[in-house]
């Protein structure tokens, strides 16, 4: 099965590219400089390659509080990209995996979002990626759109990463304690795609639509990060003593982030039989390739 992966330099995209050639897929990635998402022309010829029967964008703006100063590159590729990838798909009639994020939601919400509820992004980063998923949807029938949540793994910029710097550099830390979310390893992720890849090409009466994945088990960043320097702790010998609990209000920030971005995952095993592993196992695994 030959796979286009768009945005094979992000975390995600190594990630899918990585694990998908170890599983047998012909991959076929893409990213900056040689290939820009937002160029209608260069999307109509990558989609149109001999051969490809599925594109899977994991290609973003993610900058989120750069965002606000960029709406128009933010929504060149969060919304213009996956609209030029939806039409190139839908004229060769072949499938698209789009990722997209929590921060779709406003967050107001006391329990976790189902895939059916309204969205309400709160800045230029969530309505660029509202604005792609709505895109997708008036443009190409057999696409899933994927919603994730705090993602981070072995290649890239991540809080995971950014914590263990900082962790050898100062004594004590201080992380918001009021916004609450579901960590996601980017390598389960990866093979949750593939797994959505495969069965969608082996069987005809599948689901298309919107879904969300994510790790299992909701934290907040402040326990997200003490979860970190516990593990990491056994490992390494992190300066760091005390991770100080403080609001968002203490942290000002030019995106707003939504409080609660908790997400309900049960559609997706549901409907492709794809479990989620507890965010704390997730992240001992990430911790132990990052050591080894």
């Amino acid at each position: 099965m030959k796979l286009l992966v768009i945005g094979e330099n992000g975390q995600l995209g190594w990630e899918i590219c990585r694990r998908g050639g170890k599983k047998g897929f012909d991959i076929v990635p893409l990213d900056l400089p040689g290939f820009d998402v937002t160029k209608p022309s260069e999307v109509k010829k990558a989609v149109g390659q001999p051969g490809v029967s599925m594109v899977i964008n994991a290609s973003a703006y993610t900058a989120v509080d750069t965002a606000e100063s960029e709406p128009e590159v933010a929504f060149a590729v969060n919304r213009d990209g996956p609209a030029y990838l939806a039409v190139s798909c839908a004229e060769i009639g072949i499938p698209l995996i789009h990722i997209s994020t929590d921060y779709v939601f406003d967050g107001n919400k006391k329990g976790p979002y189902l895939e059916t509820e309204s969205v309400s992004p709160l800045g230029i980063y969530g309505k660029s990626k509202a604005a792609g998923e709505t895109e997708i949807r008036n443009n190409l029938k057999e696409h899933i759109i994927i919603r994730t949540a705090w993602l981070y793994g072995l290649h890239g910029n991540n809080f995971v990463k950014t914590m263990l710097r900082l962790g050898k550099e100062k004594e004590t830390l201080s992380v918001v304690t009021d916004q609450y979310g579901c960590p996601t390893y980017a390598a389960d992720l990866a093979d949750a795609i593939l797994t959505i890849a495969t069965q969608t090409s082996e069987q005809r009466d599948v689901i298309w639509g919107t879904y969300h994945y994510c790790g299992k088990g909701v934290t907040t960043w402040h326990g997200f990060a003490q979860e970190i320097f516990d593990v990491a702790n056994k490992s390494d010998t992190l300066k760091v003593k005390k991770v100080v609990p403080i609001t968002t209000s203490e942290y000002p920030t030019p995106a707003k982030r939504p409080a609660n971005s908790g997400m309900d995952c049960s559609l997706i095993t549901k409907n492709f039989g794809i479990s989620l592993r507890p965010w704390q196992e997730s992240l001992a695994d990430m911790l132990n390739r990052y050591y080894q």
